[in-house]
C-alpha cells in the first residue's frame, strides 16, 4: 500500500492480534491507535488504554479491531457497573464524556465543514447519567444452554444477544414490565425468531414510559402466528397500553406490520414544556425527556421567534417543536413523513388547545417547494433531520425558502457540518452551536446550530 516518505505502514489482515496504545477516541466511540502509521479504530479501548485487540476488516486506509484484553488500564479508566452493550462509554469519567463530545463538535465542524467564525457554546450536561431513558427496544434470543432470553445484541453481532435483567438505561417500573413479559414468554414456551432458519415467533419487546405520568406501554413484536392474549394481558399488569406487532420482514426492526392492542390505550402521554403530547406506538419521540426539553428550550432561544413570525418545522414528528413554539410564532406549519405522526401532531394541537400550528405529510424534499406556494416563505425554519442529515437537494429547496434564521437539531454533527458548510456558501453565517448530552455513557452525540442569512 502507499507510505508517506520515510513512513511505513504495515496493513494487518483480519483475524490478526495486535498490541495497541489508545491515544484519542474517534465518531462513534471507537478508540484511535496506530500502527506503524496505518490508523486503527478500536471499539472497548479508551485513551491511555493499552490493549490486545483482534482485527475485524482491514482495508486500505484503516483497519477496525475489538480489544479483548485491557493490558494497561488508562488512568481515566472506571470499572464498568453493568454489563450493558447500550453503555460503551461507562468506562470513562462523566466529565471526559463531556469534553470528548464537545471537542468532536468542534472538529466536525471546522474539519469537515472547514467552517469558523462560530460561537461553541458549552455543552448542557445530563440530569441524570442512568435510567434516563423513556423508550428501549429489547430483543429476544436463546443462550447455550437453550434458554429463552431478552436484552441487547452483542457489539459487532447480529445473533448473540446479552441477556440484561436490570437494564441501567431504564426505569425499575420498565425493567420489572420487561421481566413480566419475557417470564410469561418462558411459561407459554415461545421461542425466539431465528433469521437464518425463519422459525421462532419472539423478535422484540418494546418498553416506552411517560416520565412525567409514570404510565408504561408495552408492545411485543413477534413474526406471524397466536399468543394467548388473555394470560399475555394479565402477565404484564400494570400497564397503560399492551399491543402486539406481527411482523413477516427478515429484517430485524419494530417498524411496520399489523398491530392490535391488547388492553389500554394505544397513546401514551407524556408533558414536555408545559405541553401534552400523545405518542402513538411507531412515532417517533426523544428518548430522554427530560433532557429534550432543555434541547427544545435551546432551539426555541436560537429561533428567537416573533409575534408574526411564520415558522417553519421540518420533519416535525409528532408536533413537539413546533408546538412549544406556536405560542411565541405568528403561525407554525409542519412537515413530516410519517402519517402516524402527523396524525399525532394534528391530535396534540388540539389537545393543548393550539390554533395557529398546521401539519401536513409529506417528503420534505418534494413537499418543501409546495409548502412556500401554500403558506408563503418561513421567517424561521426549525430542521430536526434523520442521523443521515439533509441531502443536497433538502438543502437547497431550503435555500430556496429563504428564512432568515435556520435552527438545525442535529443528532449527528459530521453530517451537521457538510450541510451547514452548503448553507454558508448559500449566504448564511453559523453563528452559534451548542450541544446537549441526552444519552451519558453512549457517544452519541446531539447538538443544535443557529445560522443566519446574510
Amino acid at each position: 500500500m502507499d507510505s508517506a516518505p520515510g513512513v511505513t505502514r504495515t496493513r494487518p489482515s483480519r483475524g490478526d492480534e495486535l498490541t495497541l496504545s489508545i491515544d484519542s477516541l474517534a465518531f462513534g466511540g471507537a478508540g484511535v491507535a496506530r500502527l506503524d502509521g496505518y490508523v486503527v479504530f478500536v471499539q472497548d479501548g479508551i485513551p491511555g488504554d493499552r490493549v490486545r485487540a483482534v482485527v475485524e476488516k482491514s482495508k486500505r486506509a484503516y483497519a477496525e479491531a475489538r480489544a479483548v484484553e485491557v493490558l494497561e488500564p488508562s488512568p481515566d479508566r472506571l470499572s464498568p457497573v453493568a454489563a450493558h452493550p447500550g453503555a460503551p462509554w461507562q468506562v470513562l469519567p462523566y466529565e471526559r464524556q463531556l469534553e470528548t463530545k464537545q471537542a468532536q463538535v468542534e472538529d466536525a465542524l471546522r474539519r469537515i465543514g472547514r467552517l469558523d467564525g462560530f460561537e461553541l457554546e458549552p455543552i448542557v450536561e445530563a440530569v441524570e447519567p442512568w435510567r434516563y431513558r423513556n423508550k428501549l427496544e429489547y430483543s429476544f434470543g436463546t443462550d447455550d444452554d437453550g434458554r429463552l432470553v431478552c436484552g441487547f445484541h452483542a457489539p459487532g453481532s447480529w445473533e448473540e444477544i446479552v441477556e440484561v435483567t436490570d437494564c441501567l438505561l431504564a426505569s425499575e417500573p420498565g425493567n420489572a414490565a420487561r421481566e413480566r413479559v419475557v417470564e410469561w414468554c418462558r411459561a407459554q414456551g415461545l421461542s425466539a425468531y431465528d433469521r437464518r432458519t425463519g422459525e421462532g415467533l419472539l423478535r422484540n419487546l418494546v418498553v416506552r414510559e411517560s416520565r412525567r405520568g409514570g404510565e408504561l406501554q408495552v408492545r411485543l413484536v413477534t413474526s406471524p402466528g397466536g399468543i394467548d392474549r388473555e394470560s399475555f394481558a394479565q402477565a404484564a399488569e400494570p400497564v397503560g397500553g399492551l399491543l402486539w406487532t406481527q411482523l413477516d420482514s427478515v429484517a430485524e426492526t419494530t417498524q411496520g406490520g399489523q398491530t392490535e392492542l391488547i388492553a389500554g390505550s394505544d397513546r401514551l402521554e407524556e408533558e414536555i414544556g408545559g405541553m401534552r403530547m400523545r405518542i402513538s406506538p411507531n412515532a417517533f419521540f426523544q428518548t430522554n425527556t427530560e433532557m429534550a426539553e432543555r434541547l427544545y428550550r435551546l432551539a426555541i432561544e436560537y429561533a428567537a421567534p416573533g409575534a408574526s413570525d411564520r415558522v417553519y418545522d421540518l420533519y416535525c414528528g409528532i408536533g413537539t417543536i413546533g408546538l412549544l413554539m406556536a405560542p411565541r410564532a405568528g403561525e407554525v406549519w409542519g412537515l413530516e413523513l410519517v402519517e402516524e405522526a402527523i396524525a399525532d401532531a394534528i391530535a396534540n394541537a388540539r389537545l393543548n388547545e393550539v390554533d395557529n400550528a398546521h401539519f401536513f405529510a409529506g417528503d420534505v424534499r418534494l413537499a418543501l417547494r409546495e409548502l412556500v406556494d401554500r403558506a408563503g416563505r418561513p421567517d424561521v425554519l426549525v430542521v430536526d433531520p434523520p442521523r443521515s442529515g439533509l441531502s443536497q437537494k433538502v438543502v437547497r429547496r431550503v435555500i430556496e425558502a429563504g428564512p432568515r434564521r435556520i435552527v438545525y437539531v442535529s443528532c449527528n454533527p459530521t453530517t451537521l457540518a457538510p450541510n451547514a458548510a452548503q448553507l454558508v456558501e448559500a449566504g448564511y453565517a453559523l453563528r452559534r452551536v451548542r450541544a446537549v448530552d441526552m444519552f451519558p455513557q453512549t457517544p452519541h452525540i446531539e447538538c443544535v446550530a443557529l445560522l443566519e442569512r446574510l
